[in-house]
């Protein structure tokens, strides 16, 4: 049984969660910013009244806490990641992320000194008339600067918020939506950036707005000038050292591994990789380029790239899981040879088989399916079976008894997804329906429990269409049961399904096999009424093959073919 797993809320914040954490605070600031810069297509006046307001929120005691901190955090934390990175795959989104972060240093740092510092440090406070005047008038180059500064903060963090989100439940149906702010916030607010330059640079033609807006007491005096030039290129210089310094670190690190030797890890195709010592499994794989599933990128918000370890020393020889890792494997249910391949760094020779073989040749299924590709999350599993459909066979042509299984399928398929439901499976004679794929567990409960009515209904529709050729009626057994399974694409290399796995899956399958010695048309466990909300009608205790222990379950249908009763 799965270890307890701590509610968030109360796990020790991991370096990846900091960096997560104040990675949004910023965000939500550059947004508020490029808002305030949308305000531009209005007016002038308008952008200077979105920055009062913008003001009001960040510029308070507890709001530069805030955004100072993080900006450090965060800052800190990605060289911090920069150096325990061991090895960069030429894969465009967390390249170009990666790229982007360290790009936005030397862009950002002259606006930072020219503003923020520039008000704390020498009492110049700007409004937007005079940096849009600075900008826009006195020097473009570092208005051209300053947009691509902002373009480049934007994505940054845009491919930041999609590598956290894009394995989350819900991303596919919001991908849309997401993606079209994430184009409209930025171009809406170069076209402010612009528009307000515009409307300052007609204001500058004015020798007294001029006189004015330009004083030294605005924009600074010389010396003012020269001591904010000198910060600027100081924290330039500091910069450059720190990346340096993080890159002479990495090769060090390197140099010290290689002295101490390698380590071989060995896959179940034969293939080895070898590699330093403390080296994840999932880089060495990379390494080598052997196919190695990983849908959150190697950050240890999944469990795809989870293998199994095996032989030359096993378990002595495996360091402890990290908190955040145990976090992942407690929710699997994983037994103690499973492991993270992204958070285990071995020390010694071992092999090892990843367990989700990635297939990114097979034919696209949809959106949801390929963000959730084998992770554990709730479903409502429904198995239909047709009763009799051997005895069907034995007085039809192979032709008759194929049409009349197809349509019984046809027809429960139908309630299934007029439900809300999936048809995951055809088996033989019977299907595996999925519920709360697409919704939340509530939703698809109730989904799941109508669904049971209108497949009596769509099968006794069908029964009145096909009992005279017959000479009887179609008779079924439903089983239903709710909880946690893991979902995931099963097969070899040619074809594969993706599909629903676990406890919850096997025992709608032992529940529907008891319809034939309780005589009813559907066995329902009591999980799938406690997560619709809803009672839990006359209930027993039944036994399940294969579990020790019994279950409450409600009965619907007084014998096989009757219609459910609510």
């Amino acid at each position: 049984m799965p270890a307890p797993i701590r509610p968030r809320h109360l796990r020790r914040p991991s370096l990846r969660r900091l960096r997560l954490a104040s990675g949004l605070v910023l965000f939500g600031y550059v947004l508020t910013h490029l808002v305030n810069h949308a305000l531009g297509n209005l007016s002038l006046d308008a952008m200077e009244t979105g920055l009062d307001a913008a003001a009001a929120i960040w510029l308070n005691p507890i709001g530069l806490a805030l955004l100072y901190g993080a900006l450090a955090l965060h800052l800190g934390l990605g060289l911090v990641a920069l150096y325990e990175r061991r090895f960069f795959r030429p894969r465009p989104v967390e390249v170009a992320q990666l790229a982007l972060g360290l790009a936005v240093p030397p862009l950002l740092v002259g606006h930072l000194v020219a503003t923020r510092i520039a008000a704390l440090a020498e009492g110049l406070g700007k409004g937007y008339e005079e940096v849009l005047y600075l900008l826009f008038v006195a020097s473009p180059g570092d208005g051209l600067r300053q947009a691509l500064a902002l373009v480049t903060i934007w994505l940054h963090g845009c491919l930041g918020l999609y590598l956290w989100l894009r394995v989350r439940r819900g991303f596919a149906a919001a991908a849309p939506w997401l993606l079209t702010a994430a184009v409209l916030v930025p171009v809406l607010a170069l076209l402010g950036f612009v528009q307000g330059g515009r409307a300052v640079a007609a204001l500058a033609l004015d020798p007294a707005w001029h006189e004015r807006t330009t004083t030294p007491g605005r924009l600074g005096t010389p010396d003012q000038l020269d001591r904010l030039a000198a910060l600027r290129d100081g924290l330039l210089v500091a910069y450059a050292v720190l990346v340096a310094a993080v890159v002479a670190a990495r090769g060090q690190r390197t140099w010290r591994e290689t002295r101490h030797g390698t380590i071989r890890l060995t896959y179940p195709d034969g293939r080895v990789a070898r590699v330093p010592r403390g080296v994840s499994v999932l880089e060495a794989s990379r390494r080598h380029n052997i196919p190695h599933a990983a849908i959150c990128g190697g950050r240890g918000r999944c469990s795809t790239c989870r293998v199994r370890v095996a032989a030359s020393g096993g378990g002595r020889v495996l360091p402890a899981p990290s908190p955040e890792e145990r976090a992942v494997l407690d929710r699997i249910g994983a037994d103690p040879g499973i492991r993270l391949a992204c958070q285990l760094h071995p020390r010694a020779d071992m092999a090892v088989a990843p367990l989700f073989p990635p297939r990114s040749h097979l034919p696209s299924r949809r959106p949801w399916e390929r963000a959730q590709s084998g992770e554990e999350r709730f479903v409502v599993a429904m198995f239909v079976d047709l009763r009799g459909s051997t005895r069907l066979a034995e007085d039809r042509l192979p032709y008759d008894t194929v049409f009349i299984i197809n349509r019984f399928l046809g027809t429960v398929g139908d309630a299934v997804r007029a439900a809300g439901g999936s048809v995951n499976q055809l088996l033989g004679d019977g299907m595996l329906a999925l519920f709360a794929l697409e919704t939340d567990a509530r939703t698809g409960a109730r989904a799941a429990l109508e669904a049971v009515e209108g497949i009596a209904a769509q099968v006794a529709g069908l029964n009145r269409l096909v009992a005279a050729d017959l000479g009887q009626t179609l008779r079924y057994g439903i089983g239903l049961h709710a909880g946690t399974a893991i979902l995931g694409e099963l097969g070899d290399h040619t074809d594969s399904r993706y599909t629903a796995l676990g406890d919850t899956v096997n025992v709608a399958a032992r529940l529907q096999g008891l319809t034939k010695r309780l005589d009813c048309v559907a066995v329902v466990s009591e999980a799938v009424y406690a997560a619709a909300g809803l009672p839990v009608p006359a209930s027993r205790e039944v036994a399940v093959e294969g579990r020790s222990e019994t279950l409450r379950v409600s009965l619907i249908g007084e014998r096989i073919g009757a219609v459910p009763v609510a």
